[in-house]
């Protein structure tokens, strides 16, 4: 197994930004993704902004971290998902 030193110091806020379709249930896939590695999240750490033609929809969690794996697991929950097209 290999090891890999963060710059990051746990636990820590860190925000997760994703990028999908404009579609009903995007935020909510989002949220609850980040939810199920995260459960305590606050409902006031998510945010979500629209972009100018209304097409894409961004959503950002911003959670505490506790750890780099859970931030891997997040992020992989996240990219496998067919309606999350990126991730910042």
């Amino acid at each position: 197994m290999i090891h890999r030193q963060s710059a990051l110091k746990f636990p820590c806020s860190f925000p997760i930004k994703a990028l999908g379709l404009n579609a009903d249930d995007f935020e909510a896939v989002v949220v609850d993704s980040v939810r199920r590695r995260a459960p305590h999240m606050a409902d006031e750490a998510v945010t979500r902004r629209l972009s100018s033609g209304h097409k894409y929809l961004s959503v950002t969690v911003t959670l505490i971290a506790e750890s780099r794996d859970q931030l891997d697991a997040i992020y992989q929950d996240l990219s496998s998902h067919e309606q999350v097209l990126m991730l910042i």
